[in-house]
């Protein structure tokens, strides 16, 4: 008998494509297990960087834009200093998973990131969007800095590099990898046929 896998959805929280594609995964895939990552740490260890500190980053900002309003999400509004680190809202979406508070948070920092322009650099913006997803300001700042939670980070980020994720967003259904906010429609057609096998 063969037993279906969720498919799993990598993503970083200073990534505008992974929060377009966390917007719809929902609905066009369902039961994924989210899996955040150090996107810092995947550029590091690919020899890349942030689009956004390229030529291109006009024009992708320009693309996000326009995919968020065709999505439905409305206007997008930039952090003065994106892209910056996410380091701490890395570790603090590994705190939120740990108290079942995974998606309430990464969406909620998100949201703050690109609806409101919110800086997911700046400790305050993180304990913010813990706030909104129902975690003390106060743990969560006191877990940011805990020896294990640092592990975890680097765990889950090297297991993601293990699969050959190389940005985000990125979705594993089965051994395939589709990655891109564009390849999400795919990611659920590959998803449906392998639950119907």
């Amino acid at each position: 008998m063969i037993v279906f896998v969720a498919p799993s959805f990598f993503f970083g929280a200073m990534s505008p494509y992974s929060w377009l594609s966390a917007e719809r995964i929902e609905t066009l895939i369902g039961a994924a297990e989210w899996r955040p990552v150090f996107l810092g740490g995947i550029f590091k260890a690919n020899g890349r960087s942030s689009w956004g500190l390229g030529e291109g980053r006009a024009a992708g900002m320009a693309e996000c834009e326009a995919r968020a309003r065709a999505y439905g999400l409305g206007t997008m509004r930039w952090p003065d200093r994106w892209p910056t680190s996410d380091l701490t809202v890395a570790r603090a979406m590994l705190i939120a998973q740990a108290r079942g508070l995974l998606k309430p948070f990464a969406l909620a920092a998100m949201r703050m990131a690109f609806r409101e322009g919110a800086d997911l650099a700046e400790t305050p913006v993180v304990l913010e969007a813990g706030r909104r997803a129902g975690i003390d300001a106060g743990e969560l700042q006191a877990a940011l800095g805990d020896p294990d939670v640092k592990q975890a980070l680097r765990v889950a980020t090297d297991e993601a590099l293990a699969r050959g994720v190389f940005g985000v967003p990125t979705v594993l259904v089965g051994a395939e990898l589709l990655w891109g906010d564009d390849r999400l429609e795919a990611a659920a057609a590959a998803t449906g046929a392998a639950a119907a096998a």
